[in-house]
């Protein structure tokens, strides 16, 4: 009896010892990624918050006085207001047009599918610059979407349609699509077929099974692609800028003439503070709205 229990007891032991330097090894592994994120976004973040308190330009007392100066004024809450209200714009638009493709690619057979997935891919692969650019050229006075309406007659004189919101919203939302669109797909791809031949089986059609089933059980990868959409969206500076043109003013422009231009680093530092906080209150709402569709999609 004794020996058995002399020979068991390191078996049973064996695995609870070993687990152990296991553990150790993982957090040294995660210790270089972990050092990482504090150099590079932890103290760059308490930086900002550092210098947003400075109470003047020069940056010689601390205050909120940054901060009473942007909420006090209703300039800077209407560039506030437009900068979120432009990144639900064009995030319902992406929606709208990117659920219809992904839909249509799930039903594709596979040669289509390829070609699918590299029309929607392909603007991924290309600057962001290029792509703006090229919309400058569609959008122009002489470009292609005037040319189009002259020759058709729809128009006596070019329209202006750069330089305004509505073109800014038509380039944001093909920029932005490839980031609504595969979320889709990888959603829809694992329906069960099944679900929509059973609806069909018990009297459902078309519109009332997509309503019922296939728009339910999609949420999650709808509130995925609104999240990324809407993040990208706020802060594209470089597509905001080109295609806006300097006659709308967004956050990250103003961001940019506050530190570049007028050299104000901590009422810049204050406004990219206040920009970060209302954009993490949105992608909270999007999380509350994607857990409350698990819910949903698993009752």
């Amino acid at each position: 009896m004794t020996a058995a229990t002399a020979i068991t007891a390191p078996g049973l032991a064996g695995p609870a010892t070993a687990a152990r330097p296991r553990i150790g090894r993982e957090w040294t592994l995660a210790l270089p990624l972990a050092a990482f994120f504090a150099v590079f976004f932890v103290t760059p973040l308490l930086l900002l918050v550092a210098v947003s308190l400075y109470a003047d330009a020069e940056m010689t007392r601390f205050g909120l006085d940054q901060y009473i100066r942007f909420f006090g004024d209703t300039f800077n809450l209407a560039v506030l207001g437009s900068t979120l209200l432009l990144g639900v714009k064009v995030t319902a638009l992406t929606l709208l047009f990117g659920y219809p493709l992904a839909w249509l690619y799930t039903r594709s057979g596979p040669r289509m599918q390829s070609a699918l997935i590299l029309i929607i891919i392909l603007p991924l692969l290309t600057s962001v610059v290029v792509r703006t650019f090229a919309w400058i050229v569609i959008l122009g006075r002489d470009g292609i979407v005037n040319n189009l309406l002259l020759s058709l007659g729809l128009a006596e004189t070019p329209l202006r349609l750069l330089y305004t919101e509505g073109g800014l919203v038509a380039a944001l939302v093909q920029v932005q699509m490839p980031l609504m669109v595969l979320p889709l797909i990888t959603t829809l791809s694992r329906l069960d077929p099944n679900l929509l031949d059973a609806s069909a089986a018990l009297g459902a059609g078309p519109w009332r099974g997509f309503l019922k089933v296939t728009l339910p059980l999609s949420l999650p990868g709808i509130v995925a692609g609104c999240l990324l959409t809407y993040a990208a969206a706020v802060t594209a500076f470089i597509t905001q800028s080109l295609v806006g043109g300097g006659q709308m003013l967004f956050m990250p422009q103003y961001i940019y003439q506050q530190t570049i231009t007028l050299h104000n680093w901590p009422f810049a530092a204050a406004i990219s503070i206040v920009f970060m906080v209302s954009v993490l209150g949105v992608v909270m709402l999007f999380n509350l709205l994607g857990r409350a569709s698990k819910g949903y999609v698993h009752a």
